[in-house]
């Protein structure tokens, strides 16, 4: 792999040193330059680090028994999930893993909020390293072939580890659209993870967005699959150039339960063949094919009817065949349980174990002991019902991917106490708190309301049920125990004895009849309007007011889908009791998806949207507030005005989201609300650019051409700021019915006042290709327009060429 650097041999010197305690049977296996890892007093093919790839792995395959490969099919989850133990012990020969373990998963990582997984081995991060090389040497000692253990671990907001450097939700990193800051972000990552001994980590999330009630749109990038895709390839590419595995999820079609539905049964995806192709699948196979990451996880939803880790067409034909897929796969939680107990296409356990494996399937991971999956995998061996040329194929696939990481080479963290100077730095939190800021998108600015000047105020309110709350800024995929500032507390700091900054709540995040009250709504109770006449008695007397409103960890993620968009609880009511007090109202948004904020809007003279931010919440918020920074980020997903409208978002057919005719045969009236609340790639700034000079390489070319585009942006204002510049494509004229346009180009450009830069693009014929009526890919002669602009529908430049 290109991408990843080159492991350095494991030195004589360095094996005497960490291996002194060790017996004379068990210290002659490290020699100078290679591992006897099965223990025969000779270089196995598998253990010369000079011999070809296919070569190593092949040998040692020819070496394995059937226990040894059944045990690299199967994931085992680390302490408090499945492990019981921190550390290896004597009755780890009784269990399964005594033949050897595809991966750990999590081990010795602790998760904020489960208890049940803390541990004195997390932190120092040297502690952990040491812990993991204890658990690796058990495995390549006193297991029969020595084989390393891939240790895995998820990463979609930093490294879910304790203290490990915390980032922002994926929604508000998709918001950045910024693809250097995701790499440096991937590096992070990836460098962290090698550091504690994780060798593959369970990121980027590239499922596209559709439907804005499901409640993982704020673990994913976005809606647009252009925008997913170079998102997901700068965070790839970051992460495997540390060393380490990417593992993408969730392969595929896994963002559109039927209406946002995610409950147990995580079926029905509505969703056509070619939209699947051009939407669902388009990041995944431009990452894989551009990228080469090392894993794929494989989601638990069907596509139409066919469970996607039982389907050989998934997992076989398109993932491999048609997109060059070269590592593992690993299975979603129960995903293979579900082929049996909720997909029903399988009449046992046992069978849907069966069709998993032909499918294409590597390593089953879940929250179930490995010999769930290990014995009955071994019963259909032993019953000629699978057939050892699939699992050799299928334990290769594991292997290869053990090999490319040098685990076979170095296994063990070399030098462990490194751990506490390479993680979480005051580099890579001056990174986290970076992507935090890139992340703020300004939707809303009348008359310039923002940036506030702190000289011209005496008393703050800071208020709302979010206002001085930190639990938004962890994850239950991120990192645990790192300080946080919620918003009060960093304006209350950023103030220090400028201005009187107060508190009060005003009400809760939900009232007690959430979320029926969403369709049936219930009066205020008495402490509910104590508690917003307390926020308007202190709103009265303060110069202006800044609600922090929107949604908590209990109301978005998995299987948190919403019936409605609308700020949840009493949050509005405690918004327009603000309102009416006439005091300037500014709106601080928290929420983990687009929310229909369609009062707060017309009436409030300036909203900005933090999304999930990380634990600089606090900080990063006030300084764009007061003005110390210029929020450039912009919307990687549309806001609807109402539920009513999904599907609503970007890309989007001709027509299929126009108005309403209001003359003609079929004019009788108006009867909806029509347009987004705010576009896809919407975002405003404290100051203002200008678009100009236009210019394109060639007016015609051929089909297999590429097309450079260029053209100047000017900061017109007075304030330094980041604009971006969007690029979309429409195809006028096509044999299939096309999107209205498509995101083909961005940047993320920093300009100070009076200052002008030329951008340029380039476009490859694929970025021009389209699935025609056989469904093959292909450019088609015609014209194409071309559009520069500041979001989807804020076109400043616009040109036409031909494709002959």
């Amino acid at each position: 792999m290109r991408y990843f650097y080159k492991m350095k041999l494991l030195p004589l010197v360095f094996c005497v040193i960490l291996f002194t305690a060790m017996t004379s049977d068990t210290k002659s296996i490290y020699h100078n330059g290679w591992i006897d890892f099965n223990k025969n007093n000779k270089k196995d093919v598998f253990e010369d680090s000079t011999a070809p790839l296919e070569a190593r792995v092949q040998n040692l395959i020819d070496l394995m028994n059937v226990n040894e490969k059944t045990c690299q099919l199967a994931t085992l989850y680390g302490f408090a999930r499945v492990l019981e133990d921190e550390l290896p012990n004597e009755k780890w020969k009784q269990r399964v893993w005594k033949d050897g373990i595809a991966n750990i998963d999590e081990h010795l990582n602790t998760i904020w909020n489960q208890e049940k997984t803390h541990t004195k081995y997390a932190y120092p991060f040297s502690t952990h390293a040491e812990a993991i090389n204890k658990v690796q040497k058990w495995f390549v000692e006193e297991t029969r072939l020595g084989i390393p253990v891939d240790f895995t671990n998820e990463a979609i907001h930093g490294l879910c580890h304790e203290k490990a450097t915390p980032l922002p939700a994926p929604i508000g990193i998709g918001s950045t659209w910024n693809k250097n800051l995701v790499k440096q972000a991937g590096e992070m990552v990836g460098r962290e993870a090698k550091a504690l001994g994780y060798t593959n980590v369970y990121a980027p999330i590239l499922d596209v967005a559709r439907d804005q009630r499901w409640g993982r749109v704020l673990e994913s990038y976005g809606e647009s699959p252009f925008h997913v895709a170079e998102m997901g390839k700068a965070m790839t590419l970051g992460i495997q150039e540390q060393g380490v595995a990417s593992t993408l999820k969730h392969f595929a079609v896994y963002s559109i339960p039927k209406g946002a539905r995610d409950g147990d049964a995580r079926t029905d995806p509505h969703v056509a063949p070619r939209e699947m192709f051009q939407l669902h699948l388009y990041p995944f196979k431009r990452v894989i094919k551009e990228v080469n990451p090392m894993g794929i996880m494989s989601s638990y939803n069907d596509y139409d009817g066919e469970p996607i880790t039982a389907s050989r067409y998934f997992l076989t034909e398109l993932l491999r065949e048609k997109y060059g897929f070269k590592g593992y796969v690993v299975s979603d939680s129960e995903a293979v349980e579900y082929v049996y107990e909720k997909h029903h296409v399988a009449d046992s356990y046992k069978e849907a174990v069966r069709q998993v494996i032909e499918a294409g399937l590597n390593v089953r991971t879940t929250f179930r002991t490995p010999e769930s999956f290990i014995e009955p995998l071994r019963e259909l061996i032993a019953n000629g019902e699978l057939s050892m040329q699939t699992i050799d194929a299928r334990v290769a696939d594991v292997l290869r991917v053990k090999f490319k990481l040098g685990l076979f080479d170095n296994p063990y963290v070399t030098n462990p106490k490194e751990a506490d100077k390479l993680v979480h730095t005051k580099e890579a939190e001056s990174l986290s708190k970076q992507i935090n800021r890139e992340s703020l998108v300004l939707l809303k600015n009348e008359n310039n309301t923002l940036p506030l000047n702190l000289n011209k105020l005496n008393n703050i309110l800071v208020t709302g049920p979010l206002a001085n709350e930190v639990s938004f800024t962890y994850s239950r995929y991120g990192p645990a125990f790192n300080p946080s500032v919620s918003v009060f507390q960093g304006i209350k700091n950023y103030a220090g004895s400028k201005a009187s900054v107060v508190y009060e709540k005003g009400c809760e995040i939900v009232d007690k009849d959430w979320p029926e009250s969403e369709i049936i709504s219930t009066p205020l109770t008495e402490l509910e309007q104590e508690s917003i006449n307390a926020a308007v008695k202190k709103a009265e007397q303060s110069d202006v007011i800044i609600a922090v409103v929107g949604e908590d960890d209990k109301r978005v993620g998995e299987t948190m889908s919403r019936t409605s968009l609308g700020l949840p609880g009493r949050q509005q009511q405690s918004v327009q009791a603000l309102y009416a007090t006439g005091k300037p109202v500014i709106l601080v948004l928290i929420n983990g998806q687009p929310l229909t904020i369609n009062w707060e809007n017309k009436y409030l003279p300036a909203i900005l949207e933090a999304w999930f931010p990380s634990a600089a919440a606090g900080e990063v918020v006030a300084e764009t507030l007061f003005g110390d920074y210029n929020p450039g980020g912009k919307l990687s997903v549309t806001f609807p005005k109402t539920v009513g409208q999904i599907p609503l978002n970007f890309p989007f057919k001709p027509g299929s989201q126009a108005g309403q005719p209001g003359k003609g045969p079929n004019g009788y009236g108006n009867t909806r609300v029509l347009g987004p609340l705010f576009p896809f790639g919407y975002g405003l700034s404290y100051t203002t650019f200008i678009y100009s000079d236009l210019k394109l390489s060639a007016l015609k070319i051929k089909s297999q051409a590429n097309l450079t585009v260029s053209f100047k942006v000017k900061n017109t204002g007075k304030y330094a700021g980041d604009e971006i510049v969007q690029l979309y494509v429409k195809d006028r004229v096509s044999s299939v019915t096309t999107y209205e346009s498509v995101l083909r180009g961005f940047d993320r450009i920093h300009l100070k006042p009076n200052e002008e830069k030329t951008v340029e693009f380039t476009l490859k014929p694929d970025d021009l290709a389209i699935l025609d009526k056989n469904m093959n890919w292909t450019v088609e002669p015609g014209m194409f327009k071309i559009m520069v602009g500041s979001s989807s529908v804020d076109i400043r430049l616009e040109s036409d060429f031909e494709v002959y």
